[in-house]
This record gives C-alpha cells, structure tokens and sequence, in this order.
C-alpha cells in the first residue's frame, strides 16, 4: 500500500512537472503543436518503464534495464524540421520522467531536481536571452574568396555576422550556400516612428471604407457628340 502511494505521489509530481514544461513554457513560444504529445508520450512512457524497473526485482529488473537501454538507444533525433532548443525539450522530459520514476528516490528530493530543471529550462530558454541573435541560411550569387569581402556582404544583407559555416560552393553558377549566426540590428526611432504613424492613420472602418470603394465601379456616362 506504501508502495502504491509513493508510485502515486512520483507520479503526480511528473505530470505536474511535464505539463508545465510543455503547456507553460515550450508551447507558449515556440507553437509546435505536434510536438506536445510525442514530449507528453516520451515522459510518461518512460515514468512506467523505470517505475517498473524499481518494483521488479532479481533478473527480471536487470533484463528491463538492459532493454531500457536498448530503447533509448534506438530512438534518435535526426529530423531537420527539429531546432536545437526543441531538442533540449527533449532530453529534459526524458530526465523527468527518469528521475521521477524513481521509487527510492523521496519526493522532496525528486520535487526539489524537477523545479531545478523547469527554472533552467525556463531561463536558458528565455525570448530576451540573446534578443537579438539570430541563425538562418543564405545563398548569395557570388563566390567570395576573401573573408572580409564575405563579411561586409553578411553585414549588408543581414546585420552583424557572429560567424558563419559554408555548406555549398558552385564555381559553375557562381554562388555560395552559408549557414551565418548575426545580431539582427535594432530598428531606428526614424522607422518605429514611421511605422506608428501609418498604422495610426488607417483604423480598420477606414480600411473597410477603402476596400469597398476599390470594389465599387464607377458607372460610365455615354459621351454627348454635339
């Protein structure tokens, strides 16, 4: 009975943990919807696999290990559609659902490690922790040999390179594919001023007005010849 009940408490504590984790702070900011079951599917799977691994004892516990083992080891995280902090959502409800499985580990010390990794969970994956730093893939139509011609080309398109990577260089169509690491610029008091100004002016009945208006023909007047 002590034993069903300690199962239970682990339990809760790891749903509670997990649900935070995905409703409160990955879902919120990066909006992957498909993303949230395999996390939910990943973190309780693996709650029942190492609750299991603890209740069974002898031969049965160390044959559950090693294919415990043999799971994790198959599933890999290969797919491209995937970013690194997803990633990382990964491996943290894979961690919860392990150290909460844990029947012999007590519930303040399991509750103590899960907040641990929610609050670092939530600060290293914080929007305004490296605000302005972004990473995507450029192609430009030209081959640049030397670095700083490279450089203030990025600079130019792109804001202030950080670094970069060359994927791909064609002699052949004269271009080059580059994976750059920048520091988007910050907008200017000229363009946010701007900016306010237009969308003060047109308020949505003005909008409707104005689409209404380009909708409606004018009727045509036949030409009076004298």
């Amino acid at each position: 009975m002590d034993s069903t009940l300690t199962l239970s408490a682990h339990l809760a504590v790891d749903l509670a943990a997990v649900t935070l984790l995905t409703f409160g702070v990955f879902y919120p900011r990066h909006r992957r919807r498909e993303l949230v079951p395999a996390y939910l599917a990943l973190n309780v799977a693996l709650f029942a696999v190492v609750a299991g691994l603890g209740t069974v004892g002898g031969d049965g516990g160390l044959a559950l290990g090693f294919g415990l083992f043999g799971v994790l080891s198959i599933v890999r995280l290969r797919s491209d559609a995937l970013q690194h902090q997803e990633v990382a959502y990964y491996f943290i409800t894979l961690v919860l659902g392990l150290l909460c499985g844990l029947p012999a580990l007590d519930l303040p010390v399991a509750s103590g490690l899960a907040a641990v990794l929610l609050l670092v969970m939530y600060g290293a994956d914080h929007p305004r922790l490296f605000a302005h730093d972004r990473r995507t893939v450029i192609t430009l139509d030209a081959v640049y040999r030397e670095e700083t011609a490279l450089r203030a080309e990025l600079a130019r398109r792109l804001g202030e390179p950080l670094g970069w990577t060359v994927r791909e260089v064609d002699y052949v169509r004269d271009l080059m594919v580059l994976e750059v690491r920048y520091r988007q610029p910050e907008p200017s008091a000229r363009a946010e001023e701007f900016s306010r100004r237009t969308a003060s002016r047109r308020t949505p009945e003005e909008a409707r007005r104005r689409t209404t208006r380009s909708r409606t023909l004018a009727p045509s007047h036949p030409k009076e010849t004298v």
